[in-house]
C-alpha cells in the first residue's frame, strides 16, 4: 500500500514539474499605480488555478510604460503578451489591427460593465481590452482645514472657490500648501489634468476645421489661472509632480486640495497609507460657470497584442484580472474601499463596498457625467475629454506638457509656452493633412 502510495506521489510530483516545465510564460507591462501593484501580490490566485500559465511583470511609470509598449506594438516587437493601456490608445490600435479582439464567457458578464467604460475600450462593436479600473476626476479636501478657513465645500465647486480655499488653507511654514496639481510633462501626466480645466473654460484643442487653438483668449485664461494657482498656492517641485508624486504629498497630509483621479479616493482614505485618511472630503470636479466640469474619462485596461502567439492564456489573465470575483478576492484581502473601482455596475449596487467608500457615489456620477463626444463648450471635430481621439496626439500632447511644464517652471512665459504650442500643433497637423 505505502509503495502504490509513494508511487503516486511521484507521478503526481513528475506531472507537475512537467507542466511547470511546459507552462506558457506571460510578460505583462504594466504601470506603477497601487492597484495594478496590489493585483500582483495577488496573483498567486490565478497561478495556482493555471498551472501552465507563469507570469512575468514589467512594472513602469506611467509616461515610460506608454512609450514602452507604444514602440513594442508599432514596431511588432513582440516583448509583450498583454499591455496595460488606455482609453485612447484602444480604439486607435484597434483600428489599426494591432489589438486582438476579446471573446469571454457568459460568466464574465460584459453587459455589466458601465456603458462609458466599455464604449471607450470598444471599437466596431468588439471589446479590444478588459477595464481593470476606471476612472474620472474630482476634488479632494483636507475638511479640517477647510473648516479652519471658515469655508464649506459647495456642492458643485467652482475654479474661484479652488483659489480662495488654496489662499486660506497655505500655510507652506508649516508643510501644508493650499492646492496639489499635476506639473510632470506628459500627455496622460500634467495635460490630463489641463485638458479637463481647459475644457470648463471654454478652450479647445481645434475648432471645427482643426484648426489649433492655442492662440486664443480662452486657452490664455485657462494656462493662466494654473500657474497662478501654482505658484502661489503650490508645492515646490511642482513641474516634476505628476499623479505618484502628489498620492504621497496629499497622503503625508501636504495639500489642502488634490484635484485628480477617482482612482486615488481608496489610497487617501486608507490609514496604512493615509496620515489624513479620517479627514478627507470629497466633491465633484470643479466648473467655471460655462456648463462643463473639469473631470475626465479614463480607464487603464490590459490589452493583447494581434502578434501574439498566446493569445489563449492571455485572455485566460485577462478574464481573471478584470472579473467580478477578482472583486471579491481584493475585498476580502484588502478590504472593500480597496476594490478596483469604475468598471462594474454590480459594484455600484452592492451595499458592502457603498458602505465602506466614501467616494463610490462621487465617482460613479463623475464617470457617468463625462461626455467623450461633447467634451468642450464649443463645438470640436474630435472625440475625447482629456485626449483628442487621433494618432498624433500622443507626441502632441507631450509636446504641449512640455511647454506647459515650463511656463510653471518660469523657464518660459505663459505667452510663449502658447505661441510655441499653436506654431508646433500647426505644423503637425498641416503635415498630416487635417488643415486643408
Amino acid at each position: 500500500m505505502r509503495r502504490v502510495w509513494k508511487a503516486a506521489v511521484c507521478i503526481a510530483a513528475l506531472a507537475g514539474t512537467a507542466a511547470y516545465a511546459h507552462a506558457e510564460t506571460l510578460t505583462i507591462a504594466t504601470v506603477n499605480n497601487g492597484d495594478m501593484l496590489r493585483m500582483q501580490k495577488l496573483t498567486d490566485d490565478f497561478t495556482k488555478a493555471n498551472p501552465d500559465i507563469q507570469l512575468n511583470w514589467v512594472t513602469l511609470e506611467e509616461n515610460a510604460l506608454r512609450d514602452k509598449v507604444t514602440q513594442d506594438i508599432a514596431t511588432k516587437a513582440g516583448q509583450f503578451d498583454i499591455l496595460t493601456i488606455g482609453t485612447y490608445e484602444v480604439p486607435i490600435w484597434a483600428k489599426k489591427g494591432w489589438l486582438a479582439p476579446l471573446d469571454f464567457d457568459k460568466s464574465y458578464d460584459v453587459d455589466d460593465l458601465l456603458p462609458p467604460i466599455r464604449a471607450g475600450l470598444s471599437y466596431d462593436g468588439k471589446l479590444y481590452a478588459a477595464p481593470f479600473y476606471g476612472e474620472s476626476s474630482f476634488t479632494m479636501y483636507r475638511k479640517d482645514l477647510l473648516e479652519k478657513a471658515g469655508l464649506k465645500m459647495p456642492e458643485q465647486p467652482t475654479w474661484d472657490f479652488v483659489k480662495e480655499a488654496a489662499q486660506k488653507m497655505n500655510d507652506p511654514a508649516n508643510g501644508v500648501y493650499g492646492v496639489c496639481l499635476r506639473g510632470k510633462a506628459g500627455w496622460g501626466e500634467n495635460m490630463a489634468f489641463i485638458d479637463s480645466l481647459a475644457n470648463s473654460f471654454g478652450a479647445r484643442w481645434f475648432d471645427e476645421n482643426w484648426k489649433p487653438q492655442f492662440d486664443q483668449p480662452e486657452w490664455k485664461a485657462t494656462l493662466t489661472y494654473y500657474v497662478d494657482l501654482m505658484k502661489k498656492y503650490g508645492p515646490q517641485g511642482a513641474p516634476t509632480n505628476g499623479f505618484q508624486e502628489n498620492l504621497t504629498l496629499f497622503n503625508q497630509g501636504k495639500c489642502g486640495i488634490w484635484i485628480d483621479a477617482t482612482s486615488a479616493g481608496s489610497f487617501v482614505v486608507d490609514p496604512k497609507q493615509s496620515t489624513v485618511s479620517d479627514k478627507v472630503g470629497f466633491a465633484v470636479a470643479p466648473n467655471a460657470g460655462l456648463g462643463k466640469g473639469g473631470n475626465w474619462l479614463w480607464a487603464w485596461s490590459l490589452a493583447i497584442p494581434a502578434s501574439s502567439k498566446k493569445i489563449d492564456a492571455a485572455q485566460k489573465f485577462l478574464a481573471w484580472a478584470t472579473s467580478k470575483p477578482y472583486l471579491d478576492l481584493v475585498a476580502k484581502t484588502n478590504g472593500w474601499s480597496n476594490v478596483p473601482p469604475g468598471t462594474r455596475t454590480s459594484l455600484y449596487k452592492d451595499n458592502n463596498y457603498l458602505q465602506a467608500a466614501p467616494f463610490a457615489k462621487i465617482t460613479l456620477d463623475s464617470i457617468m457625467s463625462a461626455d467623450p463626444t461633447h467634451p468642450t463648450v464649443k463645438p470640436v471635430p474630435y472625440v475625447g475629454v482629456q485626449f483628442v481621439a487621433i494618432p498624433e496626439f500622443q507626441g502632441l500632447g507631450t509636446n504641449v506638457g512640455q511647454q506647459f511644464s515650463s511656463a510653471l517652471a518660469g523657464t518660459e512665459s505663459i505667452d510663449d509656452a502658447l505661441s510655441t504650442s499653436q506654431e508646433q500643433v500647426s505644423r503637425v497637423m498641416t503635415k498630416a493633412g487635417y488643415i486643408k
